[in-house]
């Protein structure tokens, strides 16, 4: 009897459908509530391998992650209630990135519905605001239609997280399996209308910029728009946290527009008379609050390209809207007939030069100085190596001073979400396991989801982490003394000894003190047969690239006075 005429469970068909789609990995915390999926899981162990984290949140940090690096929904299971809203930050990551995910969730039986059961939540009203689409399966004959759409939706437009939630009674049920092929989403290509315009646009220009963001660039995009700005002369930005889209040694590239932005650039974006947005939405960091482009109608040309008609006008309304994929517009952007670059040549070399101070070695501040450790990563690292990162202040060092020059070697959450970076670093070490992948973490940052540690050495993981140690929630605490100063409260922090954690869980580890010792250490964690951790002690006065915390305090008091 061929395997198409036997019944199979519910579990069996969710994972026949996920194989079907490609998934070979699934990050997940076993729950109770999926208990025939997993056993379904056990018997495909040569075909799709499974992650059990410490934590949900982690799990789905882990999927998110895998979906920014490979453009495919990266998969993560969890079990009803507590697991499914310990989960959810990674959704709201996934879904704020713009970063193709599907969460499984496990949920009570059809017959407890409705009456508060167990752990039961209705999870089409927890994730409707923040999901691209949300469903329960109640029919298990229908479970390779909705693993194949899901798989659709997170990959279409606009790429983000899909939930499915699956009854664990409907889970036990059988059905003949329905083979479904993998999911091939339509890709849009730019209007030959609107390239002729684009170039008319750009003839007339005297101070252009090309500002790339978003998600779903591939190769032949990143080094299609690296042609189209070189066959034209275009200084070029990245938006916030997504710096590896152009080689940050290139001598049209100009920085980063995000938080903490180096305000030359900020001018710039301000004083051009053309702005070539691509991939970016042009959301509240890479506008700073809007501020940067007049809303609605900017003050100058706006052609702004995205691969989703609703994002289209949706807060700025464009001289020139482009809908297309990221990748087939830089191709036939790249083939258009150059336009002369000389009535720009000195605006490019201009914002060049900005930036070039701008991360140019500083005066060394304290003993241990974060500026320098991230200018020893940035020679020290291989081209290829992923960086990662959650949120905080530690993370401005890391976006000023390193210099990205691949794509996909930068795995960091526009949403903002702390305890990122760990679980992010964990992603893409199993994805990547011959590159090197180095995670940058505050201590509050990274005692989010250091549990995870485990999860490293469970799987034999080689990934240096470096915590970043002030005593506090530095971020936080910044704008406490930017707007109560000298009444801090709840941001001071009790650590544990770092390097005695880590050993704990087997890693390498050892502190680091003083700038001039962080070379060698550097080289002793990369050169290790393992994971490893270094603990930078950080002045807490040190709060931020460009000011210290009495600074700070100082001119909030003055402002006050």
């Amino acid at each position: 009897m061929t395997d198409s005429l036997k019944l199979h469970t519910g579990g069996q068909l969710v994972v026949d459908a996920l194989l079907r789609q490609g998934t070979d990995t699934i990050f997940c915390v076993p729950g109770e509530s999926y208990l025939d999926v997993l056993d379904a899981l056990g018997a495909q162990q040569d075909r799709v391998r499974v992650v059990a984290c410490r934590h949900e949140g982690a799990a789905a940090f882990m999927a998110e992650a895998h979906g920014k690096l490979t453009g495919e929904p990266g998969v993560c299971m969890v079990t009803r209630g507590p697991g499914a809203t310990n989960a959810s930050i990674g959704v709201h990551t996934a879904f704020q990135d713009s970063t193709p995910m599907i969460l499984l969730i496990g949920q009570v039986a059809r017959d407890m519905l409705e009456r508060d059961a167990f752990q039961e939540i209705d999870y089409r009203r927890m994730f409707g605001p923040f999901v691209k689409w949300v469903a329960q399966i109640d029919d298990v004959a229908r479970i390779p239609e909705f693993i194949a759409r899901a798989f659709s939706v997170a990959m279409s437009g606009r790429p983000g997280p899909v939930v499915l939630a699956l009854p664990e009674d409907m889970l036990i049920d059988s059905a003949f399996p329905t083979p479904v092929p993998r999911v091939e989403v339509p890709v849009s290509h730019p209007a030959p209308v609107a390239l002729a315009r684009l170039r008319a646009l750009l003839v007339a220009a005297q101070r252009p910029l090309l500002l790339l963001g978003g998600p779903g660039w591939g190769t032949a995009g990143y080094n299609a728009i690296r042609e189209f700005a070189e066959r034209n002369g275009l200084p070029v930005a990245s938006a916030f946290r997504r710096q590896d889209l152009f080689d940050n040694r290139h001598a049209q590239y100009v920085g980063e527009i995000g938080i903490g932005v180096n305000p030359e650039l900020a001018l710039a974006l301000q004083e051009a008379d053309l702005v070539i947005a691509v991939g970016t939405r042009l959301g509240e960091i890479v506008s700073s609050g809007y501020t940067l482009l007049q809303v609605p109608v900017p003050n100058q040309p706006l052609i702004h390209v995205l691969s989703s008609p609703e994002e289209l006008g949706r807060v700025y309304q464009p001289t020139l809207k482009v809908l297309s994929g990221l990748d087939s517009f830089a191709v036939a952007a790249a083939a258009l007939t150059p336009v002369d670059p000389m009535p720009w040549f000195s605006w490019t070399a201009k914002l060049r030069g900005n930036y070039l101070r701008y991360i140019a070695p500083s005066t060394p501040r304290g003993e241990l100085d974060p500026a320098h450790v991230i200018q020893t990563l940035s020679a020290a690292l291989a081209p290829d190596a992923i960086l990662t990162n959650g949120a905080g202040n530690y993370s401005a060092w890391a976006h000023r001073y390193y210099q990205f020059s691949r794509l996909h070697t930068q795995l960091a959450p526009t949403s903002g979400a702390m305890g990122y970076g760990v679980p992010a670093a964990i992603a893409a070490k199993l994805k990547h396991p011959s590159r090197q992948v180095v995670c940058l973490a505050g201590d509050g940052c990274f005692l989010m989801t250091s549990q995870e540690l485990a999860t490293v050495r469970r799987h034999g993981l080689a990934i240096v982490f470096i915590v970043f140690n002030n005593g506090m929630y530095g971020t936080i605490r910044m704008h406490q003394e930017s707007n109560y100063p000298g009444r801090p409260i709840g941001t001071d922090l009790f650590n544990p000894d770092f390097v005695l954690y880590a050993q704990s869980f087997g890693l390498h580890a050892e502190r680091v003190e003083k700038t001039s010792d962080f070379p060698q250490a550097l080289q002793r964690a990369l050169a290790w047969d393992g994971s490893a951790l270094i603990e930078l002690k950080i002045d807490p006065e040190i709060l931020t690239p460009r000011t210290t915390l009495s600074e700070i305090r100082e001119k909030a008091v003055r402002s006050l006075a």
